[in-house]
């Protein structure tokens, strides 16, 4: 479903993605682990079309990015780690235009969808509030709804934590693994350990843009060793062992 191979990515002298290569499935969550600055978003932001990679390739659903990018980009649901909405339109217009834009404006199944989410999420009562007045978790509940009104194959997510509260991380983790049953693909980054232990089915470590370690959690135990059991653990000392790389 989502395929990196051998992709670099370089910023005058800074190497930001060294030679990564990764294939995650459909109806699998896979999650990215790593310190500030071991590549992550920039992986996430070129899967999404607003990065280009210096070598290498990158396709979704089977769609290169550099080729296809539009038919990429019309199967991908993309949630950045900041995202952008605009403030002065109301929720409801925001997802009308998001809808607008990926062709599916009037779709009885987006519809259906946008409205399972936004009552989940109880933004029912918001959507004709300017986003504006929009508190951060309301934010990210109505940017991940936009990200999800067109069906897409793959969603692709960084952070997608930030700003929720309890009742909504919980919400966001279960809404994970439906689209995963239903066959979509899941990619999110996050600094969050708990969230990834939960809820993804492998996981992948990166450091200084290179992929060090990938695999199930009882894949990582294996390779950090010494009765290593929760990921926090698993995760220092593999990246700690890879300090002098």
């Amino acid at each position: 479903m989502i395929r990196i191979d051998n992709v670099t990515k370089i910023y005058g002298k800074t190497v930001a993605v060294n030679d990564l290569s990764l294939d995650v499935r459909a109806g699998e969550v896979f999650g990215f682990l790593g310190p500030n600055g071991a590549g992550k978003t920039t992986t996430l932001k070129m899967l999404a079309g607003l990065l280009t990679p210096t070598k290498g390739k990158l396709s979704i659903s089977g769609f290169d990015l550099a080729k296809d990018s539009m038919k990429a980009k019309m199967v991908t649901g993309f949630v950045p780690d900041k995202p952008f909405i605009y403030e002065k339109l109301t929720g409801s217009e925001f997802l009308e235009f998001i809808a607008e834009i990926y062709r599916v404006a009037g779709d009885k199944e987006s519809l259906r969808i946008q409205s399972e989410l936004i009552e989940m999420f109880s933004l029912t009562e918001w959507l004709n509030e300017l986003v504006e007045s929009y508190s951060h978790g309301m934010r990210q509940k109505l940017i991940i709804t936009a990200a999800l009104i067109h069906r897409p194959k793959a969603l692709v997510i960084d952070e997608p934590m930030v700003g929720l509260d309890a009742r909504g991380m919980r919400q966001v983790k279960e809404l994970f693994r439906r689209l995963a049953d239903t066959g979509s693909t899941v990619l999110l980054s996050t600094h969050t350990m708990s969230i990834a232990e939960e809820t993804c089915d492998r996981i992948g470590v990166l450091r200084k843009g290179r992929l060090i370690a990938t695999g199930t959690m009882a894949d990582l135990r294996k390779l950090a060793g010494d009765g290593e059991t929760d990921l926090e653990s698993i995760f220092l000392k593999l990246t700690e062992a890879k300090q002098d790389d």
